[in-house]
């Protein structure tokens, strides 16, 4: 575990802010303009992707609706791309 943990620290400024360090910019893969989520438990702060953080929260409240809906295969799917191209197409 302690291979894949990477250790910085940054200083906090007046405003509150702080500069991310290159080496952690680039494992989360965000740039200037980009946006993290912060998770604050306990006394821990996680940083993700915030783009990376909203699909995680996406597919976690898909799981299990495909086979709510009866989506077994690709073709499931396909069937299904095909009925909704008919209903727009349609209108």
């Amino acid at each position: 575990m302690m291979n894949n943990m990477l250790v910085e620290n940054a200083k906090i400024m007046a405003k509150g802010q702080i500069t991310l360090p290159k080496d952690i910019r680039e494992i989360l893969g965000v740039g200037m303009g980009d946006r993290v989520t912060l998770i604050c438990r306990n006394n821990q702060v996680i940083m993700m992707n915030a783009a990376v953080y909203a699909m995680n929260m996406l597919q976690n409240g898909m799981n299990g609706e495909f086979e709510k809906a009866g989506i077994n295969s690709d073709e499931d799917v396909m069937d299904l791309v095909k009925e909704v191209r008919s209903e727009i197409e349609g209108l």
